[in-house]
């Protein structure tokens, strides 16, 4: 993680004409040096807080002696005391209003009193960029210089001069508390990864404040290998939130959700019956090729009380794959005759499974709950 420099200048004696210093590496520079624009930073501009001295000029090892000044005690004072009001408000969990300085391909460097610190990218709030999705970060960055925005402190390391500060977390203060689980959001796709993908929220303000996970199993009901397949950046979608991690900050959506499950109700809605077939049809055992365990499930299904006999119905292709695991659904299509009717489904293969039993339908779904946790 980038993270600004804070390092107030060295004292005169730090730098003599013969003094020479390699040049640091990128990570301990997180605002790149700006050569040729003006002079060596002088203890004035470091008592702004503007971290380790960076030389300007053709010669970056090199150091004028009668650049750098010592800093008195009372700025030395005063950057001891930021640095332990900046602790004070990580632990206490305070929003800042912190002035944005500048810019940099990394992220934003604000101001913190006689302080410098830095903004990853990553943590700024996504209502910057979702406002225009097809805009680089970086030039997004750009047009908050000279604003103010809200953050928290993420980290603070005196000794190794890093102040890092995040404004997700502070949007998270502000409005976690509006979302309930159930709520539809319209929301953008920010980045996608094998595990799922990430969605921006819109709130009533039009701004998008909060970002959920849409995981790769609450894409769709088809089945989803690669989750770029069906979710890009910069996509409009529409989530529902299934649960809210409060202590975590995290948020978990999804789009499958909206949609019903193709079989939740009939076989009919998916695949309709050819103009010979019935659906009350029973197959003979010797017709049917069963999907793999469920002959297993149905013999055990016998077992239970109440269940006096299993019969199967049509077998057929689904128009799309939802899980190759077997799954067994049933059919809130009221009984006929003390008659359930069960949906299995594997892979695009459904089987449809006739229950005679004397038990209500409360009944038939807690037997086959207990039938389920005893096949493996």
């Amino acid at each position: 993680m980038l993270a600004a420099s804070l390092k107030p200048a060295p004292s005169l004696a730090a730098f003599s004409p013969s003094t020479r210093r390699s040049p640091a590496p990128s990570v301990a520079f997180p605002f790149p040096a700006r050569l040729n624009q003006r002079p060596l930073f002088s203890a004035a501009a470091t008592a702004e807080g503007t971290g380790a001295p960076a030389s300007q000029g053709e010669d970056s090892s090199s150091f004028s002696s009668a650049a750098a000044a010592p800093i008195d005690e009372a700025r030395l004072a005063q950057f001891a005391a930021d640095w332990e009001a900046a602790r004070a408000d990580k632990e206490q969990g305070n929003i800042l209003t912190l002035p944005v300085l500048r810019a940099n391909s990394g992220g934003l460097i604000v101001k913190f009193n006689s302080l410098q610190g830095f903004v990853p990218n990553p943590l700024l709030s996504p209502a910057h960029w979702c406002k225009d999705p097809k805009r680089p970060i970086q030039d997004v960055t750009k047009d908050l210089v000279g604003t103010s925005i809200s953050v928290k402190v993420s980290e603070v390391n005196e000794e190794q001069r890093k102040l890092v500060f995040t404004e997700k977390d502070a949007s998270w203060s502000k409005y976690s508390s509006q979302i309930k689980i159930g709520d539809i959001y319209d929301g953008i796709v920010g980045s996608g990864f094998h595990y799922g993908a990430f969605v921006h929220l819109r709130f009533p303000d039009g701004l998008h404040h909060l970002t959920g996970l849409v995981h790769i199993s609450e894409v769709s009901w088809d089945l989803v290998q690669d989750v770029q397949d069906f979710l890009n950046e910069g996509d409009a979608v529409k989530v529902i939130v299934v649960n809210i991690d409060m202590e975590k900050s995290r948020i978990a959506l999804s789009i499958r959700q909206l949609e019903e499950d193709p079989l939740l109700e009939t076989l009919d809605k998916v695949i309709p019956l050819e103009a010979d077939q019935s659906p009350d049809h029973i197959m003979s055992p010797s017709e049917v090729e069963l999907l793999p365990g469920l002959d297993g499930i149905c013999n055990e299904l016998l077992q239970e009380d109440g269940i006096t006999d299993v019969q199967f119905g049509r077998q057929v292709l689904e128009k799309r794959v939802v899980s190759q695991d077997l799954e067994l659904w049933l059919s809130n299509v009221p009984a006929k005759d003390n008659k359930f009717t069960l949906l299995a489904r594997a892979g695009r293969q459904v089987q449809e499974v006739y229950l005679t039993s004397s038990l209500d339908q409360e009944g038939i779904k807690k037997a086959v709950q207990r039938v389920l946790g005893r096949v493996p």
